[in-house]
């Protein structure tokens, strides 16, 4: 029996989360393009020969800090400093997100000083994430978590003996 990423995926929570009109959910997802955005165009700026090189180092810490900060799940199976988990457990509100990314997209706004490259993207992905925390908190909408993954206790949930026969 093959199994496949889709019956992981909760594709009507996907849709309902589109449907919500939260803010905080389309904070966090950009949040999650904003983590393949900052480590890969993080990436790719490091071959410049240029003082943009650390933008773009700032760039990859940024992308796993906010992985850290938008999959909270990290944080109980990495091993990691209690004062990093301290630091990343007071970003749990709107309001505290939407200054987080805003000072982060700041700093990327910074590179173009030096020279204009793709961290641009990176700093306007930052700066929509930022928005959408701002809507969320001037429209007291509720922090909410998105519903990508499907509950294991759902019946269409793959059991483990699946798993076992797809290893």
């Amino acid at each position: 029996m093959a199994l496949g990423i889709t019956q992981f995926i909760n594709i009507a929570g996907i849709v309902k989360d589109l449907k919500s009109f939260n803010f905080s959910v389309y904070g966090r997802w950009f949040g999650y393009i904003n983590i393949i955005l900052c480590i890969g165009l993080g990436i790719s700026n490091l071959f410049h020969v240029n003082a943009v090189i650390a933008f773009g180092i700032v760039s990859i810490i940024q992308g796993l800090v906010i992985l850290f900060i938008e999959i909270p799940f990290l944080l109980k199976i990495c091993p990691l400093s209690e004062r990093f988990i301290e630091f990343i457990k007071r970003f749990e509100t709107n309001g505290y997100r939407c200054v987080f990314y805003l000072v982060m997209a700041i700093i990327q706004y910074c590179s173009i000083a030096l020279m204009a490259t793709s961290l641009i993207v990176v700093a306007v992905g930052l700066t929509i994430s930022s928005i959408s925390y701002a809507i969320a908190f001037t429209n007291h909408q509720e922090f909410q978590n998105t519903q990508i993954l499907k509950n294991p206790t759902d019946p269409d949930f793959p059991r483990e003996a699946v798993v076992r026969e797809m290893l």
